[in-house]
């Protein structure tokens, strides 16, 4: 029950920390959003660290090596919640120590902000509902806590396409390109937080596909020449 437990609270901070997430890049009801706080020395430099520290923890725990080493120190079936905690936590550092550039990039005004306000939340819900088409509660680690209290073994998830998943390979990551770049008042800060993580998006993309191709094998590459990776538009068959 130890390990359950654990598992639970990790993802109810990860779930806070996807909330916050969306306000903090919305500006919206949270404490501190991307371009609220006072004006400091150094900024870009604070925040690229603080982008550049959450990709190397999100990269590189995410990797098959990594994982088969830290296993060695905890238990297996905490991994993945271990996991959703450090991801977490590097968010919450993000948040708090952000410093804001506020200088306005793009300012709209009419029905394209309500349009560009729409996307953002389009980009959000795209996120959180790709989570349940692979299996939101393995993805989060509480399937894994949840078989070990059960005194089951874990098995992994099974390849499969089902929901945007059949018509692009990383629908999660394309909500989330839209949840960062849609927004009607853009700011320099803000700008600069889309460039970075959009570029990590997709060299991560890179390591995520090839750790997927060794798992799964012609099975995912058949589905790499099927289905594109970002662009909903069904690739033509070759002959």
């Amino acid at each position: 029950m130890v390990a359950l437990t654990y598992g639970i609270i990790c993802y109810a901070i990860f779930f806070v920390t996807f909330l916050y997430a969306i306000g903090f890049t919305g500006n919206l009801i949270v404490p501190k959003g991307i371009d609220s706080g006072e004006t400091r020395a150094h900024a870009l430099a604070v925040n690229l660290v603080l982008l550049a520290l959450f990709a190397v923890q999100h990269s590189v725990m995410a990797r098959p090596a990594f994982k088969r080493w830290w296993t060695r120190f905890i238990p297996q079936p905490v991994e993945r919640s271990t996991y959703v905690l450090a991801t977490s936590l590097a968010l919450a550092l993000l948040f708090w120590l952000w410093r804001p550039m506020p200088a306005v990039v793009w300012n709209t005004e009419g029905e394209l902000r309500w349009v560009l306000w729409g996307l953002f939340w389009v980009g959000w819900l795209t996120v959180l509902a790709s989570t349940f088409f692979v299996n939101h509660f393995d993805l989060f680690g509480l399937r894994q806590v949840y078989l070990h209290a059960t005194g089951r073994p874990y098995m992994p998830i099974e390849f499969r396409t089902t929901g945007l998943y059949k018509r692009i390979r990383h629908p999660i990551m394309l909500g989330f390109i839209i949840g960062f770049w849609a927004t009607p008042t853009m700011t320099a800060g803000h700008l600069m937080f889309a460039v970075v993580t959009t570029a990590y998006i997709f060299v991560g993309i890179q390591l995520e596909e090839r750790d997927l191709v060794a798992f799964h094998g012609d099975e995912y590459r058949m589905y790499q020449r099927q289905v594109r990776m970002l662009i909903p538009i069904r690739k033509r068959a070759k002959s």
